[in-house]
This record gives C-alpha cells, structure tokens and sequence, in this order.
C-alpha cells in the first residue's frame, strides 16, 4: 500500500482559490517581468497575466452577472485567453468548463444545457459551430462572448479572490462515456495543486526555467496541466500553439520556441518519426530534456525509434478526465519501455479481480486507483458516479498486470471504448453514424492496431440488399462519418461482411470483429 497524500498534507489552506495561487502569487515571488505564456509573436508576463485575468474576471461578475459557483462553457483555442477566462472564472469562485475543440454541434449543445451553462466564452474561429445550433435549443444560455477583448475592455486591473474553500468545485471537465454521451467531471479548487506537487514537480521535476509544450490541447485534461497549470505552479513558461498539431507545426514550435519539455501522445509521436525534411538534415530537438506521453500505451518501437533518432526519453504514464493527470508514470532514472511505469508517489493502485481480490504479479486484472486529484463525482449521474468512485477509489476501466518490480503494464479497456490520438472514441457513436447512411443496413465499430501498434477505429458494415461493396463506397462512409464526427472518430478501415457476428440474443459479438482486424 502506497500511503495516498491529500491536499492538506501538501499545506493546501482551508480557505483557498486556485487562481491565487497559481497566477496571484508569482507577482509577489517576484516574477513579475517573467514570461508567463508565449504564442506566436505574443509573449505575457506573469505582471500581465495576473492583470488580465483580474480584468476578465472583474468582467464577468459585474458585466454578465456571473455568481460564485455559476458554470461558464469556455470554447477556446489554445492561447492566452483560455488563461485569462479559465482563472478569471475561478478567482470569482465560478466554474469554468473547458469543452472540446473538435466535437460537432450536437455535442455543444447537450453539454451546454446539461451543465446549465449561462454563459459561453467562444474563440472567432469556433462560432460558426454554436451559430449551427438553433438558440430555442439552449434555453439557459444567455451570453455569447466571442471576443475575450470585450471582457479585458470593460474590466478592472484589481480582483480579489473569493474565498473559497479548497474542496469547493473549481472546474468541470467533461469525459466521453460508454454510450457517447460526456459525463462532467467535476473538480476541486485543490485538485491541481495535487497533480502539479506530485507528477510536475514529483516525477518530471518541472522547475522554474523549463518551458513547456504541448500537442495536447488545453481542454483535454492532459494538456491543462501540461502547458496550463503545471508551469504556473514552477513559475515556468508555457508554450502555446492554437492551430492543427501537424507534424510540420510541431517541428515549427520547438525549433522556434526551444521547449525543454515537451508532451504529447503516442500518435503524435509516431507521426513525427514519419515526418523528416527533403534535404535529409533532421529538426533540431535538442532543447527538450524530457518528453511525456500519455493518452494510450506507448509501443516500445516508438520509445526506441524516437530516443534513437533524437536522444530524448519519453516518459509514458497513464492518467484520465477523472484523476485530473497522471497517477502511474515511468520516471527519467526509471524507465521500461511498453510499461505505463510505477505508481506516482501521493496515489496508491489496485490491481483487482472481479470479486475485488488482488491478483498475483503478472497477471491482468482491474486497474483501481486512489488519489485527492479525483473528482468528486460526474454532474447529475449519481448512478454512474457509485459505479466508478468507490470509498476513495476509482474504477480506471482499465485492464492492467502488476510485475515484481512495481511497474504497471497495460492489458486493454474493460469496456469497449477505444482510446484514439488520446481521446476516447465510443463505438456506438460511430455505428450510430454510420447506419444513418442510406447504403448501411448495420454495422459494428471495434479497435484495430496501425502499423505503429496505435488503436483506431475499424468498422464492419452490412450493406442493404442489391448494394455492392465498392473502395469508393468505403471512402464514402469515412467522409460520412467525418462530416458527422469529429475528425479522430473517424473508421480507418471500412471492410463489408455479409452478416455480423452476434450472440443468441442479437448483441454484435465485438470480440469476433477483433478476431477479424487480426487475419
């Protein structure tokens, strides 16, 4: 048993706002001509940082009548924005709600209404989307901010933070379910404080002279500490890049911007060893100290190849929505290559049978994890929150082994979830797509490896009768699909069967599709 370390251990007060801490205290540690954030040609110090955030605060709760515990929707690129409104938020004692950048319409407006958002802060560029949803379909929403300028105009220099209490919500962040439907994860003021103590400063030794990037965007759970809150926490500067993270823009920002650490996911990596330039001469990464991965298991080749063509480690770890970061990470003087390394010091892991036994070393059971990052509970799903969160711990969902050594080796999803780019995929989101095509008559969605060992969807369709299965046919499903679906749910492969398999009782057997992505 690893002795799990709570917020007041780490000297977390009773009466604490995230916001002062992470943003106000910096001017008094004198770093206030420091370079907070850089993006692009912008560059804010921490003076800045902590103005604007005062501003866009001292906006919303005088401009937009936003009350203490009241849920903001922040539909933001990766800039400093999301910094002002995210903290901004926070320092009134409101919650902010990051929502995914690549979710279509619909997905805008059931979380819109299902957190009773009154307010929507939305980058220019992703209005077009809300603008696609009729406004009588989002009765509780009132304001649509679409340039944070409005709220740094109209605001104050000066906001003192409420008063709030370390174990009062902070900030949602919502996590795909089983059936497609997000479920909002909500957290504590002091939840970040414990992922930036124990894994940024406790396990990658982030420290005040690092700057850090990540492919993973800020809304993901991952990247909010990754370039958000964990180089606020070592005073540190955070790099960021609002665009695609293609292999090309991702070159671009280190050699630009000298990250010397850098995070993203397996795919991300893997994307960047296909990528080299013409003339033969590789990219220049050797700012970067450490590398992090996380999302999805990273495949040993990966490690290797990158380490080999870079000399740089990656530190894979395994982390989700509802324990905010990483509770199980491999460390620079501890590294096993295909292992999602040993338990972050402060968490303490389970490996469990499905009676709730531990399971002898090496063999795969039930991944349970224990830590005070965990949320307190998914909004108004008071069933799924008992299925998941049991006494202080959580059901990861995730199949693991335990060897002699302590290090964690990942097995697979208990469910049917497909983790993709990172991101979790439900296969029934995308079968429900699918069969609205005129062409299908059904299908079903499982996980199939690339060539890098990554997982990514595959579906197995039954055309109607008198249709044939064509390539173009194939290629008009994904398209289909893509229009309907964010980009990374999106099938790989569209392969046409006859008939599915299923069980007496008419259920697709999932586990007979997987057999066929192996033949």
């Amino acid at each position: 048993m690893t002795p799990v370390v709570g917020a007041a251990a780490l000297g977390v007060p009773e009466t604490f706002n995230a916001a002062a801490h992470f943003v106000d205290r910096h001017i008094g540690e004198g770093r206030g001509a420091k370079v907070a954030i850089e993006c692009g040609d912008e560059r804010v110090t921490y003076r800045e940082l902590v103005e604007r955030v005062n501003r866009v605060g001292s906006a919303l709760r005088r401009s937009l009548d936003v009350r203490r515990e009241e849920r903001i929707a922040l539909l933001l690129l990766d800039g400093p924005a999301f910094f002002y409104s995210f903290f901004g938020a926070i320092k009134i004692g409101a919650v902010p709600i990051p929502l995914n950048t690549l979710w279509k319409p619909a997905d805008y407006e059931y979380v819109l209404n299902d957190s009773r958002a009154r307010v929507l802060v939305v980058s220019p560029e992703l209005h077009p989307q809300i603008e696609k949803i009729p406004r009588d379909r989002l009765p509780l929403l009132e304001h649509v901010v679409v340039h944070v300028d409005e709220l740094l105009g109209s605001g104050d220099a000066e906001l003192e933070a409420a008063p709030t209490s370390r174990d009062e919500a902070a900030f949602w962040l919502y996590s795909s379910g089983s059936t497609g439907r997000p479920k909002g994860c909500v957290h504590l003021q002091h939840d970040m404080v414990i992922c930036a103590e124990l894994f940024a400063k406790g396990v990658i030794g982030m420290r005040e002279d690092d700057r850090a990037f990540s492919v993973a965007k800020l809304f993901f759970a991952y990247g909010l500490g990754n370039a958000g809150y964990f180089p606020l926490a070592a005073g540190a500067t955070s790099i960021l890049w609002p665009d695609a993270p293609t292999p090309q823009n991702v070159y671009r920002v280190i050699e630009r911007h000298r990250p010397t650490l850098v995070f993203s996911v397996p795919t991300s990596y893997g994307m960047l060893l296909a990528h080299g330039r013409p003339e033969g001469r590789d990219f220049d990464l050797s700012s970067i100290r450490l590398a992090v991965s996380a999302g999805e298991a990273l495949p040993p080749a990966l490690y290797e190849r990158f380490k080999a063509r870079f000399g740089v480690d990656i530190l894979d770890g395994i982390g989700s929505t509802e324990a905010l970061h990483m509770f199980i990470s491999n460390r620079p003087d501890a590294i096993r290559p295909g292992s999602s390394g040993l338990i972050v010091r402060g968490y303490d892991a389970r490996v469990l049978d499905d009676n709730g036994a531990a399971v002898p070393a090496g063999e795969i059971g039930n991944l349970w994890v224990a830590g005070d990052s965990m949320c307190a509970c998914y909004w108004n799903q008071h069933e799924k929150t008992k299925a998941t969160i049991e006494g202080g711990w959580l059901r990861t969902g995730d199949k693991y082994s335990q060897d002699a050594d302590g290090y964690y080796w990942y097995a697979g999803r208990s469910d049917d979830m497909l983790k993709v780019g990172g991101l979790w995929v439900s296969p029934i989101e995308v079968e429900n797509a699918l069969v609205q095509h005129a062409a299908v008559q059904e299908c079903g969605v499982v996980g199939r490896e690339d060539r890098d060992t990554l997982m990514k969807p595959a579906a197995f369709v039954v055309l109607k009768a008198g249709i044939a299965g064509t390539p173009e046919l194939a290629s008009e499903l994904q398209q289909f699909v893509r229009e309907r679906l964010a980009e990374y749910k999106r099938p790989r492969w569209v392969e046409f069967l006859p008939e599915l398999p299923k069980t007496a009782t008419g259920k697709i057997q999932r586990f007979r599709l997987r057999e066929l992505t192996r033949l």
